[in-house]
């Protein structure tokens, strides 16, 4: 039986952006601790659509990053340990078939699916997520 350090482990959007421009200190310790360790077993995962959900809120002002957003995103995407989920066709049927109610956020229906099809566990800081995860079975942290 694999421990909980080698599930996969699902970075919701804003912990990706704090881990990725120096503001890893606002993720508690043991959070980070789960983040090394998933990321030194290759299993710390990163949904395709939060590459969407950065350059949005980049295009719209409500985040500043310290670089072209290209630039941020391929360096972002090059930390050892990282691996960016691809929206599959899978994922996105799935993203309009999760069980009992969620909101209808397109991004964080896709990041939902992709935890759920990948079994891994979710880090969010979303009540919404929170409570529907642990109402359906994922593990969260």
């Amino acid at each position: 039986m694999s421990s909980v350090s080698e599930e996969p482990l699902l970075l919701d959007t804003h912990y990706w952006i704090w881990l990725e421009s120096g503001e890893f200190e606002r993720v508690p310790q043991r959070l980070r601790i789960a983040i090394q360790e998933a990321a030194g077993a290759g299993a710390l995962l990163l949904s395709a659509i939060s590459v969407w959900e950065l350059a949005l809120l980049k295009a719209n002002g409500k985040i500043a990053i310290n670089a072209p957003c290209e630039d941020w995103v391929r360096d972002a995407l090059a930390t050892p340990g990282l691996s960016l989920v691809p929206l599959t066709p899978e994922i996105a049927i799935d993203s309009t078939r999760l069980p009992g109610e969620f909101h209808g956020d397109p991004a964080d229906r896709i990041i939902m699916a992709t935890a759920r099809r990948h079994r891994a566990r979710l880090l969010t800081r979303d009540q919404k997520m929170l409570s529907y995860a642990r109402e359906t079975g994922v593990p969260v942290l």
